[in-house]
């Protein structure tokens, strides 16, 4: 998922300031969701130069929507599980279930 990392006379790989900047951008894309074979073509349209900087920039915009999306639909599972919270700590204190606030 990054481009190749030189290696010592020894055969083990030596990683530079230039190559750390690499993991580091994979994982970062990697927690927002992209797939290998996404991070992979990035890598491939990197090194191909600036001529692929539209497809580089299609390929993270698509991926910024998708999060947008899934951001979307947490934040309303998040609202619906902290009214469920509410109406059920409010009844430990009361005694009693608001049927009118319980959602099913």
């Amino acid at each position: 998922m990054i481009p190749p990392v030189s290696r010592t006379a020894g055969g083990n790989r030596s990683y530079q300031d230039e190559d750390l900047r690499w993991v580091e951008l994979a994982l970062c894309l990697r927690s927002a969701g992209l797939p290998v074979e996404a991070i992979s073509e990035y890598v491939r349209l990197t090194q191909l130069g600036d001529s692929t900087i539209s497809s580089r920039l299609a390929l993270l915009l698509k991926q910024q929507k998708d999060l947008l999306e899934q951001r979307r639909q947490i934040e309303t599972a998040m609202n619906r599980l902290n009214n469920k919270i509410a109406v059920y700590e409010n009844a430990l204190k009361t005694g009693t279930l608001n049927w009118d606030k319980e959602e099913t």
